[in-house]
């Protein structure tokens, strides 16, 4: 039976940190493809494409192989993915001894509970799923029922399963592989051992039945694959790959009769089974091939990798071989520094662990693209064998800037790296490495004496013309990017200890230098052998520092874990920021220059308001964050963090919504946080909304389908809020209806003035006689004369007679003449809210006698508005009516007993609700004030 009250969408499989600090919000996790889980694919007939699913950890990703594009990402599990599998109707995960079924990747259908040890193989057969977990338990589920159908337990000694296969024409059998190198058929329907292989005494890593009836290949530890006929037991051929362990075996199924094996080292190689022989090698990864699928009856074989890549190969090559045809991929290693690059907000410049230099598109990972590795020569490394490993690799980048000014003319990017002392240029408009090697002089080969010294920091000038460098012996270095010429030297040295950070002006006035001893020094942009300008000192030594060049703020932080804001052009330090615990990793300006965002090793984020001196927000991540950037536009923060291979993106909430910035203790605890997750290109509400529009156009249909309940589609999300009229009664509430409604009832007759033609007016054609209309901002045609009778026709033509004599009244002058008795002023507040300026001035005037109305409606349009004044609904609408009424009448009602009773009620509730405002306003003035005079 399903169990439905576990049915979840997605996100409630969801971390239970909090998603959100005061300011920022998780958005999404940038550059992961894939990890050492093996992927799984599945031809989907009515897309007429193969859907293919990545593990990242806790979640997956769903994308479409005719474009690599992401489709959809699953729901975060309660601990890491261990195995993955699809069939045509589910996905199937497990994670933390349980195993999950998913529904168009992200609806929950199912859940498995049961195994005692993590599950790290899946098989879909049919309605059932087998698993097998660390404990050496296989079972297999009723997949509608969630019910265990079938449980072996084998002895470890004995049979400890490594691989799990079913071959198609083998009817409710399976055949499972071991560490000690036998196989085994079983028939999971009557719960019998068929058949033992003996095997080849070496660890089964791999089995895959091949297209030919009764074949299958078994992959080994020790890299042999022996292609084993299963009715006979007998060995039709013998493989051995030399690079070691078979990973994955695949063949195709197009025509040609090749076998694909790859290898724990990235190797694919691929087997003609005709000639028995070799037909070709290719370096696919450089980390163990997860993944190995060739597609059914297409040319086309899928690789995924834990080098966070997937790769998508053709055979059209004319011997055969394959040749890259799609590629997604990120980081293999953790990235080191991350920055926004450009003034659009899209593009995000990262370098990581493994040399490389990437961009990052905050819009769809299909623009994703790499700058390629750094090396010592670009060109040798090309011309490398493909096999070999890179030796001319340089170290990770540790820090590059860059700027837009000139990126199509030359190199817009200069990257320094580990423990070398070469500074390396790219371009961005080229995506690639540049030719130069920024050395000084005196470091050149012939000349150089301390092979100890280092680069430490590098900055771009604003007119992308100028490189500073600074080095661990203290020099800093001024060189063109555009010819690699070296330019100037700053002092001899700058400094007596290593360099921690340079920054110039946006006019290349000055550039300013810091070092390990605590000096900051302003040095004259042009003149050379001119000493510093300026000295400042600090009580510690400098660690880094970051400009905002726009508002000529310098933050420096120290290696006491304080900030200090200087303003460069006064040379004066203007703020001080204490509160960080462990070493400062990054330090970022909020586009507007208003917030410094800091990142530490203590893995907190810390964001100090610059006017105020106060720290306004803080939150602690799982890994601290080694690198941050905040977007041109304000919109997001990007964060890199400690042995992690994505970028994550914060959204700040402050762009979208009304928060009040309170002063935080900096020393107080942080509240943790949990990183953000990987999202889909493309987010369709109206599948979220439905449930349905992804699973009818990826699924099959079958009979389970066809008679699911309503309840089994998922639960209905609701997506939009509508807030009521009034939150509380003590609340004094406004209409929110427009300004241009009641702020010009009182100025009406000057903007008539004002507003009044020339020229005569023209007489507008008139309407025809029988289409009369109702005054209103809405065109209403007036169909109570339709409706009624003569009878009742010719009765509205005649006055009616009062107290006060003929009286002629309006419709809303009738609404209020009926409300005297039933005391309903509700309708009456709802009307005068949908006439306008105008028809509001005149609805007004009608009410006294002389002008065709009566005491009786003056009193009832003075209830409705007690009424609103009570209900403490509409204040502003009230008060500009009753700010009419007064001015229109004047002394005049002075003459009514009654009008003057029901006003003097009227006046004492406008008096006490306008006191309530009054108070809150004067309080905040007040607040505001004492903070502006503290500050």
């Amino acid at each position: 039976m399903t169990n439905t009250a576990e049915i979840k969408s997605k996100g409630q499989i969801a971390q239970s940190l909090p998603n959100s600090s005061v300011i920022f919000r998780q958005n999404r996790a940038l550059g992961y493809v894939s990890n050492n889980i093996p992927a799984a694919v599945r031809y989907v007939r009515r897309r007429k494409d193969t859907l293919i699913t990545t593990c990242i950890g806790r979640t997956f990703q769903t994308y479409t192989a005719s474009h690599f594009r992401l489709l959809h990402v699953g729901p975060i599990h309660p601990d890491e993915i261990t195995a993955l599998a699809m069939d045509r109707v589910h996905t199937y995960t497990a994670s933390n001894r349980c195993i999950y079924a998913w529904r168009a990747g992200k609806h929950q259908r199912h859940i498995y509970r049961g195994h005692t040890k993590d599950v790290h193989m899946l098989l879909p057969f049919g309605p059932h799923i087998i698993a097998v977990d660390r404990a050496n338990v296989l079972r297999v589920w009723d997949v509608a029922k969630e019910e265990v159908y079938l449980e072996l337990q084998f002895n470890k000694n004995e049979f400890l399963i490594t691989a799990i296969t079913h071959p198609p024409a083998y009817l409710n059998k399976i055949i499972l592989g071991s560490q000690q190198g036998m196989l085994k058929i079983w028939n999971i329907k009557e719960n019998r051992l068929l058949y033992t292989f003996a095997g080849w005494g070496n660890k089964v890593t791999c089995i895959e039945s091949a297209p030919a009836l009764d074949v299958a290949a078994v992959g080994h530890q020790d890299g042999t694959i022996v292609v084993l006929n299963l009715k006979f037991d007998e060995v039709l051929m013998k493989f051995k790959q030399d690079w070691g362990e078979v990973s994955q075996i695949t063949f195709r199924t197009d025509g040609p009769p090749i076998m694909t094996s790859a290898g724990t080292n990235g190797h694919m190689a691929f087997w003609n089974l005709e000639d028995k022989k070799i037909t070709g090698q290719l370096q696919a990864h450089d980390d163990t091939i997860s993944t190995a699928i060739c597609f059914s009856n297409e040319p086309l074989i899928f690789t995924s990798s834990p080098d966070n890549s997937m790769k998508l190969w053709i055979f059209d090559m004319p011997d055969n071989g394959v040749r890259l045809l799609r590629i997604r991929e990120g980081h293999t290693g953790p990235p080191l520094c991350i920055r926004y690059h450009g003034n659009s907000g899209t593009s995000i410049l990262s370098a990581g662990e493994d040399s490389a230099l990437r961009v990052f598109s905050t819009i769809s990972e299909s623009l994703n693209k790499s700058m390629g590795k750094a090396s010592y020569n670009r060109k040798l490394s090309k011309k490398r064998n493909r096999f070999d490993e890179d030796t001319l690799r340089m170290p990770p980048i540790i820090e590059f800037t860059s700027e837009t000014t000139r990126e199509r003319e030359w190199d817009n990017i200069a990257a320094i790296h580990v423990g070398i002392i070469q500074t390396t240029t790219w371009s961005f408009h080229k995506n690639r490495m540049g030719e130069h090697r920024l050395i000084p002089e005196k470091f050149h080969i012939k000349k150089r004496k301390d092979f100890s010294v280092t680069t430490t920091c590098v900055a771009l000038t604003h007119c992308c013309n100028f490189v500073i460098i600074g080095y661990s012996n203290g020099d800093v270095e001024r060189f063109n990017i555009q010819s690699g010429l070296h330019r100037t030297s700053y002092g001899a040295p700058a400094h007596k200890t290593a360099v921690r950070g340079v920054v110039s002006d946006i006019l290349n006035q000055f550039v300013i230098s810091g070092c390990g001893e605590g000096l900051l020094k302003f040095w004259p942009f042009k003149d050379k052998d001119a000493k510093y300008i300026k000295c400042l000192k600090f009580t510690d030594g400098i660690s880094l520092m970051r400009l905002h060049r726009e508002s000529a703020m310098l933050a420096v932080a120290l290696v006491n874990f304080a900030v200090h804001i200087v303003d460069v052009d006064t040379r004066v330090i203007v703020r001080k920021f204490e509160g960080h615990i462990a070493i400062l990793n990054d330090m970022t300006f909020s586009p507007d220059s208003r917030w410094l965002i800091t990142a530490s090793m203590d893995s907190t984020i810390k964001v100090w308001d610059i006017p105020s001196s106060y720290m306004i927000d803080h939150f602690k991540v799982d890994r601290p964050c080694i690198s941050l950037s905040m977007s041109p536009n304000g919109d997001f923060l990007a964060t890199a963090h400690v042995n992690y291979l994505g970028i994550y993106l914060w959204a700040n909430k402050m762009l979208f919504n009304q928060i009040t910035l309170r002063s935080i203790n900096p020393y107080s605890l942080a509240p943790a946080v949990g990183l953000p997750i990987s999202a889909s290109d493309e987010l369709d509400v109206a599948d979220l909304i439905e449930n349905v529009t992804l699973n009818e156009g990826e699924h099959d249909n079958d009979d389970n389908d066809a008679n699911m309940s309503d309840n089994e589609v998922g639960p209905e999300i609701n997506t939009t809020y509508v807030s009521p009229p009034q939150l509380d009664s003590n609340l004094i509430t406004l209409s929110g209806a427009a300004a241009s409604r009641w702020q010009n009832l009182l100025d009406l007759e000057l903007i008539k003035k004002r507003n009044k033609p020339k020229a005569s007016p023209k007489t507008p054609k008139q309407a025809p006689f029988f289409l009369p209309t109702v005054a209103g901002l809405d065109v209403k045609f007036d169909i109570t004369q339709a409706n009624g009778n003569a009878e009742d026709n010719d009765a509205t033509r005649v006055l009616q007679s009062g107290a006060d004599g003929l009286i002629t009244l309006t419709d809303f002058g009738k609404m209020l003449h009926e409300t005297a008795n039933s005391q309903n002023y509700v309708q009456c507040a709802d009307h005068l809210k949908k006439l306008g300026p105008s028809m509001i001035d005149f609805e007004i005037k009608s009410l006294h006698p002389t002008g065709g109305g009566s005491e009786r409606v003056m009193v009832a349009f003075l209830h409705t508005l007690e009424y609103m004044f009570k209900t403490n609904t509409d204040f502003e609408l009230a008060q500009a009516y009753l700010s009419v009424f007064l001015r229109v009448y004047g002394m005049d009602l002075l003459d009514s007993d009654k009008v003057m009773e029901v006003l003097t009620r009227v006046s004492e509730l406008q008096e006490e609700r306008w006191k309530v405002i009054e108070g809150k306003m004067l309080f905040g003035l007040g607040v505001v004030t004492a903070l502006r005079n503290f500050v």
